[in-house]
């Protein structure tokens, strides 16, 4: 009897781990969804400054993976072709533009947008007239090989002094949002997907700003179809 109930209790000591590791698996989010929670979760939140930060609506069916820059500087040294999105959550910009990306996507049956989300990865850099350009931190490796291979489609890393000129800084930046074509391991094409008329990131979205958003991803589908000649600077 004794044997007996060790065997029972061993049992079920083993079942229970097993479904454990089951129900664990079963619940895993998948990166769409983790992307839906981590933009979702913070509609209607104060900003520090006190600005309401913008409701969006994710749909399930993104088409978001998460990557880290090591494994897009992979793909791209691998002549892979896609597309890959740099942002992030907090960014007012990107929440500005994240649901036109979205559908501009699904209408052109795109499955696959890479996401990196670059807010601890840059360096940073202050300027002032008394101590001049200082940084205040450092990129991670994978961020410094990213400004490498993109290089040719970033756009300058510039401050604004106490006078109000602008400082290059001497290298390039991954600006959020920045979206980007890569074909065959070149890139491409680079959008903000950013209305030209949206000056405060907070402000209402008009119809007018949203339609500008959604065809300004246009270009980068055709970059990314490699059956189609089309992606050329200023081609869109």
């Amino acid at each position: 009897m004794l044997i007996g109930d060790k065997m029972k209790k061993t049992f079920i000591i083993l079942l229970t781990f097993f479904l454990c590791i089951t129900l664990t698996a079963c619940v895993k989010k998948t990166d769409a969804e983790k992307f839906k929670i981590e933009y979702e979760s913070l509609n209607g939140k104060q900003t520090e400054q006190g600005q309401t930060i913008r409701t969006v609506e994710i749909t399930k069916e993104n088409p978001f993976i998460y990557q880290t820059a090591e494994q897009i500087v992979e793909r791209i040294d691998n002549k892979e072709s896609f597309v890959v999105y740099f942002g992030y959550a907090e960014c007012p910009w990107c929440r500005s533009m994240i649901e036109q990306l979205i559908k501009s996507a699904y209408d052109n049956n795109i499955s696959t947008i890479y996401y990196v989300n670059i807010l601890d990865i840059r360096d940073e850099f202050e300027l002032s007239n008394t101590e001049g350009l200082t940084q205040t931190r450092e990129g991670s490796d994978g961020y410094y090989d990213l400004l490498d291979r993109l290089d040719s489609v970033l756009a300058d890393y510039l401050l604004v002094n106490d006078d109000g000129e602008k400082v290059n800084v001497k290298e390039k930046r991954i600006y959020a949002p920045n979206v980007v074509a890569i074909s065959s391991g070149i890139p491409e094409k680079l959008v903000e997907g950013v209305s030209a008329d949206l000056k405060n990131p907070y402000d209402k979205l008009t119809e007018e700003m949203l339609d500008e958003s959604y065809h300004s991803f246009d270009c980068i589908w055709k970059c990314f179809r490699n059956d189609e000649n089309v992606c050329q600077k200023n081609a869109c």
